[in-house]
């Protein structure tokens, strides 16, 4: 459980209205920060509900970034879906402000702490069970990029360095095989053969945004199925949450990123590799949503870079998720009960893209089915 004074400073911090009438900790799904979901209950007995997470400082070293990309940005949407006849108090986040109007506070150890006002009658899903939910899905994400395509992107900071540099991440890897600190990479020796083999592919994207083929965009880069909110009523898109890596990036990521999570017929942390598959039918049903939003945005280049963007994300994910357990899961939490968690949740990845090598045409003939649909 949460340690109760402490969330009774932070809620002081950030000037809750009220008493402190629940606190449920490890709340949702996320692998990086600590996130709480607090309940005041106020004069007149309204309860009201927040979101408070406890930045993991290895992940961000500089929450203050964060902070500003984040807040910029909502600003942005807030005023663009007020134009668009939207509730922009439901389909974006709103930060709370703490002291001297900082969207962030310090407790006494130095830790860093931000706040949000929760979104009441919202679901997020951890695995598609209708194709219709991926399509939704995929609209949301799309829009969210739309509504972003004129701010100006080089004004973010980059608040995780060479976050999707496919290269450096590969380099990143090789050094922890090199070192390997624990003595794990002879249990992963197959992981590791698969992605030294595909050294090259990790270079195609950033190759095209160096030859300016590839506009760089306002992006979410971390487009997993469980960062949209959906009605829980009507089952609609509601809102993008998880703002952390909106930085400057390309289209390519936040497709790639989303069918890595959602188009796979099982969780990202499935140790029965038989259960884990590319689903045609969910790539289809995203990618017709995605199109819908956003095709008479995407350059030709683009549209040719989102299925390049479904590989290298997954194996970028998965050489995450297999350096992470040689250096001794610094990064991702783990369940304890699950020394290996990150090792299995590599071997998914890398299943993935050898289905998608598989499946290759057959991407490509839904991608152009998509576009021409458009």
């Amino acid at each position: 459980m949460a340690d109760w004074k402490n969330m009774v400073d932070i809620a002081a911090a950030f000037r809750f209205p009220g008493d402190i009438f629940a606190v449920k900790d490890h709340f949702g799904d996320g692998h990086i920060n600590s996130t709480y979901l607090l309940t005041m209950k106020e004069e007149d007995a309204t309860l009201r509900k927040y979101i408070v997470q406890r930045f993991n400082r290895h992940a961000f070293p500089r929450p203050d970034l964060v902070m500003d990309n984040s807040t910029r940005v909502t600003r942005f949407l807030h005023d663009k879906i007020l134009h668009d006849g939207g509730d922009p108090y439901r389909e974006t986040l709103h930060f709370c402000t703490a002291a001297e109007g900082k969207p962030y506070a310090v407790d006494t150890e130095g830790e860093y702490w931000r706040a949000y006002h929760f979104i009441d009658d919202a679901l997020s899903l951890q695995l598609i069970n209708e194709p219709g939910d991926f399509y939704t899905v995929a609209k949301t994400f799309a829009l969210f990029n739309r509504r972003l395509v004129d701010f100006p992107a080089e004004t973010l900071h980059e608040t995780i360095e060479n976050f999707h540099n496919t290269p450096v991440r590969f380099g990143r890897f090789v050094k922890a095989v090199q070192e390997d600190k624990l003595g794990r990479a002879a249990g992963c020796r197959r992981e590791i053969e698969f992605i030294l083999e595909r050294e090259k592919d990790c270079h195609y994207l950033l190759l095209r945004q160096q030859r300016g083929e590839l506009p760089v965009r306002v992006t979410h880069n971390d487009t997993k199925l469980n960062n949209v909110l959906l009605d829980a009523e009507t089952g609609d898109g509601v809102c993008v949450i998880d703002l952390d890596t909106v930085m400057p990036g390309l289209m390519a990521y936040d497709f790639g990123d989303s069918i890595r999570f959602g188009a796979s017929t099982a969780l990202e942390d499935e140790p029965d590799l038989s259960k884990v598959q590319l689903s045609l039918e969910l790539f289809s049903a995203y990618t017709e949503g995605y199109m819908e939003v956003l095709a008479d945005l995407l350059s030709p280049a683009e549209e040719q870079s989102l299925i390049w963007g479904a590989k290298l994300m997954t194996l970028e994910v998965g050489m995450r998720f297999l350096t992470d357990y040689l250096e001794g899961d610094v990064y991702f939490r783990i369940d304890e009960t699950r020394p290996e968690h990150n090792l299995e949740r590599s071997r998914t990845q890398l299943k993935l893209v050898q289905e998608m090598e598989t499946h290759w045409a057959e991407l490509e003939r839904i991608m152009n089915r998509c576009r021409l649909h458009a």
